[in-house]
């Protein structure tokens, strides 16, 4: 079985239980389960599959301890590991950078030899653009508890399946 690590960054604790329902869902140990506040980037070398998880502020700007630690993860040695990207958004009032710290993620992480899963359809999402789709397929599980969160477990079923963990 490949060994999963979950890396998560949340200030208001909407990412963290998310992260940990993912976890729950995987069989992840909660060891495994990783505040970016306090994690250290080269933790990430002992895992075949990294679950990225981001909550999106403002007009599609990082969680705070991203802007932190992404830079660290980016200098680490990803080449061929598998990224899934998670996130947390309000597609209602930021209907133009929905989810768009994921994104920014895989933009950041795009040449470091990962390969990134879970990309699924959009459809029953409802926002006007963001950078967390491509091709009509959202590149991570997107979630709006403000707004949706009756689909939370649905969209985490769908996002789960489309990485074929």
């Amino acid at each position: 079985m490949k060994s999963i690590g979950i890396f998560y960054g949340s200030s208001t604790g909407t990412t963290s239980d998310l992260a940990q329902k993912i976890a729950s869902a995987l069989g992840v140990d909660s060891a495994n389960v990783m505040d970016v506040a306090n994690a250290d980037a080269a933790a990430a070398a002992k895992y075949d599959v990294l679950l990225l998880g981001c909550s999106t502020w403002g007009l599609g700007d990082l969680q705070d301890d991203w802007e932190s630690f992404l830079p660290k993860l980016k200098g680490e040695n990803l080449s061929g590991k598998k990224v899934g990207l998670f996130g947390c958004g309000d597609a209602s009032s930021y209907s133009d950078t929905f989810c768009a710290a994921l994104g920014t993620i895989k933009a950041e992480l795009a040449n470091t030899g990962c390969t990134f899963i879970g990309a699924y359809p959009a459809e029953g999402y409802s926002y006007d653009e963001t950078t967390a789709e491509e091709n009509g397929q959202l590149i991570g599980l997107c979630v709006d508890d403000a707004n949706e969160p009756d689909q939370t477990e649905a969209r985490m079923e769908r996002w789960i399946a489309a990485m074929g963990l």
